[in-house]
């Protein structure tokens, strides 16, 4: 009998995201195939680092791992938008004190937001209604 999976994924660093947006763009991917996407913007960046950290994120759960072939091939555990959901109500409690509100007005407030974005939110909210 199976039981449905109740853990949360763990949040990831800032080092450990900047991989999921490798792996979201790009789909399943080997660490050598990771390393020399991410190296475009990194060029420090060394092979056994990203390897080490793919298998730690694997470890945590954030991704899974296909080791049917030579070379494990990583993906996601979760969809960019779920765990940016995710991301997003923690940050909401944690600095906003639960009140998107407030997010929304900070980011329109701080420049965050181009003219084309506030034009999409704007057609959002009308077509909420």
């Amino acid at each position: 009998m199976s039981t449905p999976i109740s853990r949360t994924v763990p949040k990831p660093t800032a080092a450990e995201l900047n991989l999921l947006k490798v792996l979201w763009q790009h789909g399943p991917l080997s660490a050598k195939q990771v390393h020399e996407i991410a190296q475009a913007d990194k060029p420090d960046l060394n092979y056994a680092t990203v390897l080490r950290q793919l298998q730690i994120m694997h470890g945590k759960g954030i991704l899974t791992r296909d080791e049917s072939l030579r070379s494990h091939v990583y993906a996601p555990a979760q969809e960019a938008d779920s765990l940016q959901t995710n991301l997003l109500k923690d940050l909401i409690q944690k600095v906003f004190a639960g009140s998107g509100k407030a997010l929304v007005l900070a980011a329109l407030r701080g420049g965050h937001v181009s003219a084309q974005e506030r034009a999409e939110i704007e057609k959002i909210l009308k077509e909420e209604k």
